[in-house]
């Protein structure tokens, strides 16, 4: 197994954390939902990133990988005021916690020839949610004036693949 070394403040006691939940091997809900559970009792501050890190990019949001094993990673994002993803999916389970900012969800259902909005949510510091495929389609976008700065986590190893989205949707949405 493949791990980049936890070198950040306050890492080493999520990765192990992670860690042990990862290894009861359940369901990729009962995962993200515990992995949640986790976070919401620990969920690290701002410092676990440079200041530089923490000013994100004029150029559109950044994700920085700060753990990655073959099972899970540790990815910090950090929105300027108004940025956005594109809609799209994940590869895994996902669970993430906002330390600052607000990332406001729109989440949709893939109707085969179009999309559907189903829900939205505005998440708020110190607030944690997970979700696990499928069902997992959604929006981000920063609605705050200040940046926004998440800290999620997936059950694959992105810094092998590159990315946590598994496919992005350009279908209309009705």
């Amino acid at each position: 197994m493949r791990t980049v070394t936890a070198v950040r403040p306050g890492l080493d006691p999520l990765v192990s954390g992670i860690s042990g939940i990862v290894a009861r091997e359940q369901t990729s809900r009962d995962t993200a939902y515990a992995v949640a559970d986790l976070l919401r009792g620990g969920l690290p501050g701002l410092d676990i990133l440079s200041p530089e890190e923490r000013a994100g990019s004029p150029d559109g949001y950044v994700s920085r990988v700060l753990h990655a094993q073959e099972d899970f990673s540790i990815v910090a994002v950090v929105w300027r005021p108004g940025q956005f993803t594109a809609i799209h999916d994940h590869v895994s389970w996902c669970t993430f916690g906002i330390l600052s900012g607000i990332e406001y969800e729109t989440l949709y259902r893939d109707m085969g020839d179009h999309l559907v909005e189903i829900g939205r949510a505005a998440n708020r510091p110190g607030e944690v949610s997970g979700f696990a495929p499928p069902g997992d389609i959604h929006m981000v976008r920063n609605t705050s004036d200040e940046v926004g700065v998440s800290l999620h986590v997936y059950g694959a190893d992105v810094s092998r693949l590159g990315s946590s989205v598994r496919r992005v949707y350009d279908l209309p949405v009705r």
